[in-house]
C-alpha cells in the first residue's frame, strides 16, 4: 500500500473513526495503525483471512463515503494550507477571507 494513501486513511480515521462500530475500529487499528498482516489479524480475531480483507475493504469504503459527503478532511487540508501561508507571511488578509469563504 502506498504510504500517502495509508496516511490519508489514518487521517480519515482520525476524523470519522467514532462513526465506525467497535469491530470496524478494531480491524482498522490492527491493520493500519499497528501494521499487522491479514494473517495475524485473522489469528487474533479467530476469523478467516478473507473475512479480515472484506472487513477492511468495508471500513475503507465507509471512511471514503463519509469524506465524500462531509468533506472534513478536504476542508482541514485547505485550512492547513492557509495557516502555513499566514505563518510564512505570504498571504494578505483579503486572500485569507476569499480562501476561507470557499471552505
Amino acid at each position: 500500500m502506498e504510504l500517502e494513501n495509508k496516511v490519508r486513511l489514518n487521517s480519515l480515521y482520525d476524523i470519522y473513526g467514532e462513526l465506525l462500530t467497535s469491530k470496524q475500529k478494531e480491524y482498522f487499528e490492527y491493520y493500519y495503525s499497528k501494521d499487522y498482516s491479514l494473517s495475524e489479524i485473522s489469528e487474533i480475531l479467530s476469523v478467516s483471512r478473507n473475512a479480515v480483507h472484506t472487513q477492511l475493504k468495508s471500513v475503507v469504503l465507509h471512511l471514503e463515503n463519509y469524506e465524500a459527503k462531509l468533506k472534513l478532511f478536504d476542508k482541514k487540508t485547505i485550512v492547513g494550507k492557509i495557516i502555513r501561508k499566514i505563518d510564512k507571511n505570504t498571504i494578505s488578509m483579503e486572500e485569507i477571507k476569499k480562501e476561507l469563504e470557499q471552505v
